[in-house]
């Protein structure tokens, strides 16, 4: 298809295309297996395709919305042949992704008319929500943008301590409080401070605690009202990091997380360790949240803007 272009340098390209690999294999081990014998896109070919997608963790209702296209498709074609299931399937994966993320970024930046530009970063603890705000810190720094992050997950002293150590690598101003303060008091100060200092990106870290969504709302909600005191339409972007190596997990954390507070966009991590990486297109097509980021290897380059075509294009390469 001609929309499967190279926007990414060669280097991307090739992180992205072995940050999938463990997913990609698994996946096309299953779907070899559904279609040996086979000439014909058939009833069994597509219950086997149906059980593929699910065990490669895309998500019951988006695996059925696949699998009813291709049923479309095969009802046009009666001859349909099972050499032309993986292009049928790039097409309406990529096809499915595209009514999410509409509009997607093709590089790290920010709305030109918000400053400074203020991002919340939600998500449970160990999903690598810390790490994903220090490579964002270093890549909108690169492209020559003041960041100044404020640590406001004050409920665990390592949280603290770890987006010091990535302001401290990454060279830009952290906003910290002791541990135990008031998070909302925290996000209220890196806002005065990033003003003052003439930011361009404030990223404000969040507790990391899955609990009650009454409390986990009235926290987050807390937090974005004192924001509002200094920046009125703040935060810019809600983004909520999902660990991808979870599979069905990052689905509960995305459920949890969108009824407690209005996530804007998603950053999904740790790819490149897992077979689960189809939980991309799950998620973004039942969540109705476009995917922003994501992780595909433990360098600080290996955060990646998310764009669907490159996405499917190394998927099935």
């Amino acid at each position: 298809m001609s929309f499967f272009k190279n926007i990414f340098s060669t280097d991307k390209k090739e992180t992205l295309d072995k940050g999938l690999e463990k997913t990609k294999n698994s996946f096309f081990s299953k779907l070899g297996k559904a279609v040996a014998g086979k000439s014909k896109v058939d009833d069994d070919v597509l219950d086997n395709l149906e059980e593929v997608l699910v065990t490669s963790d895309v998500g019951v209702k988006t695996t059925i919305k696949i699998i009813e296209r291709i049923e479309d498709r095969v009802a046009k074609d009666k001859y349909l042949g099972t050499e032309e299931l993986n292009q049928i399937l790039r097409e309406e994966i990529a096809g499915l992704l595209s009514e999410t993320n509409v509009g997607e970024a093709t590089d790290f930046e920010i709305p030109a008319d918000k400053k400074p530009y203020v991002l919340m970063v939600v998500g449970v603890n160990g999903v690598g929500k810390t790490t994903t705000i220090g490579k964002l810190a270093y890549q909108l720094k690169k492209k020559g943008l003041k960041v100044v992050l404020g640590a406001a997950d004050t409920f665990r002293a390592a949280a603290i301590d770890q987006l010091q150590v990535w302001a401290d690598r990454v060279e830009v101003p952290i906003v910290k409080q002791a541990m135990g303060s008031d998070p909302a008091s925290v996000a209220f100060d890196t806002l005065t401070s990033g003003k003052a200092q003439d930011a361009d990106v404030i990223i404000i870290d969040t507790a990391g605690r899955l609990h009650n969504k009454v409390n986990l709302m009235n926290e987050l909600t807390k937090v974005k009202r004192v924001m509002q005191k200094v920046i009125p339409d703040a935060p810019h972007d809600v983004l909520l990091v999902l660990d991808g190596s979870t599979g069905q997990n990052a689905f509960e954390q995305a459920k949890q997380f969108t009824a407690a507070t209005e996530v804007t966009s998603l950053a999904v991590t740790k790819l490149d360790g897992t077979a689960k990486g189809g939980v991309v297109i799950g998620i973004s097509d039942q969540f109705k949240v476009p995917v922003k980021y994501i992780g595909v290897g433990e360098g600080i380059e290996d955060l990646q803007v998310f764009n669907k075509y490159e996405f499917v294009d190394s998927f099935f390469k």
